[in-house]
């Protein structure tokens, strides 16, 4: 994957175009209006550079084009469609999509994998999903998950982890998550995307639930170090905000954007809380 230059007032390259908006699931779940509001707010805004694409799901198109007809953007929103209406809904969702250039740019088309990433279903996402655009596909964890990860990166789609949700059962463990950079940091030209209870920077206890929540910035270092042949799991453990800032601040641009070829985004619903903790860390 090609990085995104910088964005603008001088985002590093480690940051550039990072978070993707996740506003319309939960745990914000905000209406359609608020969350097109709010992401266009962000992207005039101070930080939008660490702003990556909206995320709609396509059972949802229809509305949301409708409220963009409001706005009248100036520039097309850029976007990654969540298929939840199953994969043969795919062929029309992406024609809606482009019969709407005005208002719509097309970035990334995002799924559930079958239990068993079978090659002919993977083939399938390659023929309705055009070249052009960045195909996820979310392998489901348990038995021969990592099988179906490769499998995801030998057809060329990004494999997406899941990291968090509203049981313990969906958090993957520290183990986990390094045993699934292993196969993607050691695939030639794969990268990864992260979804779900990533809006800290850094691994914590949530105070409402006591759930061990992963961080986007024990992420970003662990990449580093899977690509260095450092300590990923440490990295991944860490709850030490300014270790975890210090070493991704020395990071060179070169190695900022070898991290980034491999960590591509992550979704969260609260824009503003992933930026009040990197600029809390010293990184923005």
């Amino acid at each position: 994957m090609e990085l995104p230059p910088p964005g603008p007032r001088g985002i590093p390259p480690l940051l550039a175009r990072l978070v993707d908006d996740s506003a319309l699931f939960p745990p914000s779940e905000a209406s359609m209006a608020d969350a097109l509001a709010g992401y266009l707010d962000h992207r005039a805004g101070e930080h939008a550079g660490v702003q990556g694409v909206f995320l709609c799901p396509a059972s949802r198109l229809p509305e949301m084009i409708t409220e963009l007809i409001k706005i009248r953007p100036k520039e097309p929103l850029p976007l990654s469609l969540i298929i939840d209406t199953g994969l043969g809904g795919v062929p029309k969702a992406i024609s809606i999509v482009e019969s709407r250039e005005e208002l719509l740019s097309l970035r990334m088309v995002e799924m559930p994998a079958p239990s068993d990433v079978d090659e002919v279903w993977l083939e399938r996402v390659s023929e309705f999903v055009p070249e052009d655009v960045h195909r996820v596909v979310e392998p489901r964890r348990g038995v021969g998950w990592l099988d179906g990860v490769r499998n995801v990166i030998e057809h060329g789609s990004w494999p997406k982890i899941r990291c968090g949700g509203l049981s313990t059962e969906n958090f993957p463990s520290v183990d986990e998550v390094a045993d699934f950079l292993a196969v993607v940091s050691s695939a030639p030209g794969a990268a990864f995307k992260a979804t779900n209870s990533l809006h800290r920077a850094v691994r914590h206890a949530a105070a409402d639930t006591g759930f061990e929540h992963h961080g986007f910035l024990n992420l970003l270092v662990a990449v580093g170090r899977s690509l260095s042949g450092g300590n990923v799991r440490e990295a991944l453990a860490s709850t030490d905000g300014e270790a975890l800032a210090g070493e991704a601040l020395g990071l060179s641009d070169e190695a900022s954007k070898a991290v980034r070829s491999v960590f591509a985004c992550y979704a969260s619903a609260t824009f503003d809380e992933s930026v009040a903790d990197l600029k809390g860390l010293g990184l923005l």
